[in-house]
């Protein structure tokens, strides 16, 4: 299956924002990819650093804006995965929606919050789990990569992709702390014996790669930081090595154990 990310620099405008979306996918489309992720905040930008909170949101212009990606996952039959604000009764939530072909769109709510975050969302409970032609995928949103437990929920439903979407950035060049961050996802991906994908926006110095890693923390492929540009990655599955076996027969005991 040929996946892809797609990262750019976030701002206020979601007109904006939602045409280099759709321009993202038309090509993603010729490139015959079948799930498509932007980052986190992607359509909406993020508060504070795009939008002073949430409230500022046109939140009918947006409803717009999700009835076209809709309509492009129909008519490319390609599964899109945008970061964007909810509202729900007065609440707001940093969310991923994955707009998929057939209409059942899957929507998962950052749970791991802290600073902005807190100051302006509220914590979801949602699982983040879909299946793409018995590729089963679970969705994570940023700060949730420091944290094993979020993952670990994953490993125990059998994710074959993890997804983490990023708007991880800095005021000025952060090469250790771009590390860090790619320590982390790389971490995840090792733990769990799953191959993980990120994307992460890119101004002013993006301080998170997009990228994709294998079942055992090697970067598969990784874009240039701070540019406009898509990661696209044909991948074919393939038997567990010997390391990844003896991850995943110690984590499956260590598990049944716990239980």
């Amino acid at each position: 299956m040929k996946i892809g990310a797609y990262q750019f620099a976030v701002t206020s405008d979601m007109k904006h924002n939602m045409d280099i979306i759709e321009k993202a996918v038309r090509r993603a489309s010729e490139e015959k990819v079948k799930l498509l992720v932007f980052p986190e905040c992607a359509l909406t930008g993020y508060p504070p650093h795009d939008i002073e909170n949430p409230s500022e949101i046109d939140f009918e212009q947006l409803a717009v804006f999700y009835e076209q990606i809709q309509t492009m996952a129909i008519n490319y039959d390609i599964y899109i995965i945008v970061g964007t604000i909810i509202r729900e009764n007065k609440k707001y939530f940093n969310s991923a929606i994955t707009f998929s072909p057939d209409c059942e769109n899957i929507v998962y709510h950052k749970r791991a919050l802290w600073g902005w975050d807190k100051e302006n969302f509220c914590v979801g409970n949602k699982s983040g789990i879909f299946e793409i032609d018995g590729i089963k995928i679970g969705v994570r949103i940023c700060f949730e990569v420091r944290f094993p437990e979020f993952f670990r929920e994953l490993y125990k439903e059998g994710t074959d992709l993890n997804i983490i979407l990023f708007y991880d950035i800095s005021n000025k060049e952060d090469f250790q702390r771009y590390e860090l961050m790619k320590s982390h996802i790389r971490t995840r991906a090792v733990e769990n014996v799953c191959y993980t994908l990120t994307a992460n926006t890119i101004r002013p110095y993006q301080t998170a790669p997009t990228a994709l890693f294998d079942r055992s923390g090697y970067v598969l492929k990784e874009l240039e930081p701070n540019t406009e540009e898509m990661l696209i990655y044909d991948l074919n599955d393939t038997q567990l090595d010997f390391g990844e076996q003896g991850r995943k027969c110690l984590s499956d005991l260590l598990i049944t154990n716990s239980d």
